[in-house]
């Protein structure tokens, strides 16, 4: 797959967003989730009026980066991910997601680049994410980049 490029969210990103997400979590998470926690973790993650405001943020909130697309050459988008500095230091990646057909192709790679970028501009020496559980299919990724565990479910990794 080639990848056109990671940029931040547009308003018109929104739904494409929400729909990305939930499917993401359904195909990643069942088998893994009961259906209560799987339906809770789509309603906080992918409620679509949450992502319109997160988008239009004039500037951004204290800790809070910003949405980021990765589209490929048609400028469809194929992955999500969305981060902030909510302490001053520590950069939080709260959502990446990589639609299924596209994922081995360095999507999310770039994404968690794009993101660590924008940390690190923002004063980051250090990197986090929670992970939805703790058999979670994306811990691999993760663990190849650097990140290691602080809890089964929580992971770290020092920027340099």
């Amino acid at each position: 797959m080639q990848l056109a490029g990671v940029r931040t969210a547009a308003a018109g990103d929104a739904a494409t967003i929400s729909r990305l997400l939930a499917d993401v979590i359904r195909s990643s998470y069942t088998g893994i989730l009961d259906e209560i926690p799987m339906r809770r973790l789509i309603s906080a993650q992918c409620a679509l009026p949450r992502i319109r405001a997160e988008i239009e943020i004039p500037g951004g909130a204290p800790g809070w980066l910003g949405w980021l697309v990765a589209t490929d050459p048609d400028g469809t988008v194929v992955g999500v991910a969305a981060g902030g500095v909510p302490v001053p230091g520590e950069g939080e990646v709260y959502a990446l997601a990589v639609e299924s057909g596209s994922r081995r192709g360095g999507v999310g790679t770039a994404l968690l680049t794009a993101a660590t970028d924008r940390m690190r501009g923002f004063g980051a020496r250090a990197q986090r994410v929670e992970l939805p559980a703790e058999a979670d299919p994306a811990l691999p990724f993760y663990t190849r980049l650097g990140f290691t565990a602080l809890s089964p479910r929580r992971l770290s990794r020092t920027l340099a």
